[in-house]
Parts: C-alpha cells; structure tokens; sequence
C-alpha cells in the first residue's frame, strides 16, 4: 500500500499494512535550529511549507510518510488582505502594525507565537460595509490553478495544480481545505468584540457568518466543479483554549452549524467522506455540532494540560468520529524514555481503530532531531 492508501484505509476501517507515521509540520525556528546542527540545509529550512517537496523531502529524512494538513488551499479569507503598516513605534523597539486582517498587534523585537491584540479596525456596521464585506465576496480568482497557502504565497506541490488533481494519479495524500467558518471572524473582530455584537447587533453578527460560509462555500464548489479529486476536506477553527471554547456552544450551533452542513453536504456529493477539521484546545462541547454536520474527523487532539483524548469522544460518538493527533509533542523535548510511554499510551488508542496518532501540533524548537528519528521509527515497531 501507498501513504494515501494507508491513510484512507485506517480512517475508514478498512483493512491497511502498517500505520502511517504523521505530522503536522513544524515552527520555523525548529527547521532553522536543526539546519544549524546539520540535519537540513538552509534551503530546506527556509523553503518548507506544508505538502510543499521540501515538506515531503523532511519528512523522509526523519522517517514520517506524510504531513496531514497537506492541501490544496483556495482564498476562503478577506481578499484582498489589508496592507500591513507601522502604526506606532514604541521606546523599546516594539511595534505597533496593522495586519493583514485589520487587526493592530504588538510586534516585540525577537518575540515569537501570537502578538497581543491592540485594537480592530471593525467596529460595527460601517467598517463592515466599508471595509470588509466586499473583502469576502467569492470570485474565480480565489480559486488558483496551482496550491496556494492561506496567506497567498505559492506552494510549487511536485505535480503541479488542479490539472494534476484531476487525474487522481498520485500515491501522496492531499486534501481540499474548505476555509474557516468563524475561527476567522474571531481573528477580525476578537474574542470579546465577537461576543459583543452577538448582543448588540445579531443581525450584523448572522450576516457576517453568512458571508464568510457563502464564500466557503463557492470556493469549495468551483474547485470541485473542476474535476480536482481530494482525499479529505479540512476545515480550520482554533476556537476553544485549554478551559473550553471562545464562542457559546449553543451560538456556535444555531448560527454556525448549518453553514458546516451546505460544504459537507456539497463534499459528499462528490464522494469526500473524511471531512475533518483543526481545532486547539478543549473542544469537547463544540463536538456535537460538527457532528451532527458532517465534521467526522478531530484534529490535533492537542492533549494540554486537560489530557484530550479519542478515548472518551469515541465511547460516547462511536466510530463517527474519528481523529488524528493525539501525541504529546513535548516528549520529543526529554529521552526516548519518555517517546516509549507515549506509544505506550497510545497503543489502546490506535487499537479502537479511525485514528492515526500525530504530534499535537507543529513541532516545537525544543524538539530533539534524533528523538524525532527514534518515534518514527518505534511507530512502526509498536504501533503497525
């Protein structure tokens, strides 16, 4: 069997030869220390992209078949973008700038992760008029004939675009990415701000989700229209943290669910049955909702400090729900000591069948390369 055979086959339970060995990429700074020990060349540091050949050509040297989140990516976000500038330059070097989704963020000198959040350029409806909504009107544009990522720049993916998808000749596992349905609204207007309008303007709350699904929906529609065949759709959210999710559950089903619902039920007209979806933290009450609207596979699994796990989801959803993830990323931080219990646990989930195990986010800096090398390995040896 081929990685895409495999994949496929152990999330549909259906009968496979060993497990895949999955990823899900890793932060730059990782790729930029390994190049500094001699693992990788500079270039690969500095070209990797997920599902990109540099991707594919890592993933071979530390012994994994695949990186998950490969996919074919049309413009589901505010297109354009806003053009970043330098709003205010503080005494100790940080800065203020605006990004591309109108936020202004605090951008500290050698800081990484996510910058704190200053202020939103929306505010209410005449920002969404004037700036936003024409932002996310659908156009053939979005959809590129070659893989482009989330933020616009070209991935030269070995085959080439949708002419290749087209003949579903590849032996590489690939998905459709189907956009965000409010993870992105919750990066424009901000966790507290998106609360606010829900009880201050619901109608401008309900046409702002509206808008996002219509142009999700017709970004989907066009590529499929296309003749691109796809292993898997994906969705992307971030939006619960380690206590729960950044949205009511019951808000997020009335107002979100049925716009989940038109894109997967558009996918399985076209015979995609893996329909999964990225989300942080502890998602266990937003479950029911993608569900019930045809989101079947979990991913991360980000275990944190809450210890998630398909063990519990499964007992209660049975096999409708699958999920990919699940490893505690920071054992590639200690000894292979640690790498070993860590199958270990893992061994009773991967026997409940739909579920590959995956480091629970991107691979960080304190990542061991030879730890790395040692998992793959022990995967194949305990797990298959």
């Amino acid at each position: 069997m081929n990685n895409r055979e495999r994949m496929k086959a152990v999330l549909n339970y259906e009968r496979h030869d060993r497990l895949p060995v999955v990823h899900f990429g890793f932060w730059n700074e990782t790729l930029d220390k390994w190049a500094a020990e001699g693992h990788l060349t500079e270039e690969e540091a500095r070209t990797w992209g997920d599902g990109n050949p540099t991707d594919a050509a890592i993933s071979r040297k530390l012994g994994f078949d695949c990186n998950f989140s490969s996919c074919f990516n049309p413009q589901t976000g505010l297109h354009p973008g806003f053009e970043s500038r330098v709003v205010k330059t503080l005494p100790d070097g940080s800065r203020h700038i605006l990004n591309r989704d109108g936020v202004v963020v605090l951008e500290s000198p050698g800081g990484t992760g996510i910058p704190a959040e200053i202020d939103h350029l929306f505010k209410g409806r005449p920002e969404w008029e004037e700036h936003y909504k024409h932002r996310y009107q659908f156009h053939p544009g979005r959809v590129s004939e070659s893989p482009v990522r989330s933020d616009g720049k070209m991935i030269p993916f070995e085959g080439g675009g949708l002419d290749f998808l087209r003949s579903d000749q590849r032996d590489y596992w690939y998905g459709l990415h189907c956009g965000s349905l409010f993870g992105q609204i919750r990066d424009v207007i901000g966790v507290e701000n998106c609360a606010y309008l829900y009880a201050d303007d619901e109608g401008l709350f309900d046409e702002v989700i509206q808008t996002v699904g219509e142009v999700c929906y017709q970004s989907v529609k066009t590529t499929l229209s296309a003749g691109a065949k796809f292993d898997f759709a994906h969705f992307w959210e971030d939006l619960c943290y380690k206590n729960g999710p950044l949205i009511t559950p019951s808000v997020f089903y009335e107002k979100v669910g049925p716009q989940y619902k038109r894109i997967t039920d558009l996918l399985g007209q076209h015979g995609i049955k893996i329909i999964s979806l990225d989300c942080d933290g502890m998602i266990d009450s937003l479950l029911p909702t993608w569900l019930e609207n045809g989101v079947n596979t979990m991913f991360p699994i980000e275990v944190g400090t809450w210890n998630a796990s398909i063990a519990p989801w499964r007992k209660r959803y049975g096999k409708d729900l699958r999920g990919v993830g699940g490893m505690n990323k920071s054992a590639f931080a200690r000894d292979r000591a640690a790498i070993d219990s860590e199958i270990e646990r893992l061994k009773p989930l991967v026997e409940l069948g739909g579920y590959i195990p995956c480091p629970d986010h991107r691979i960080p800096p304190d990542a061991d390369w030879n730890n790395v090398r040692y998992y793959c390995d022990r995967v194949r040896e305990a797990l298959s």
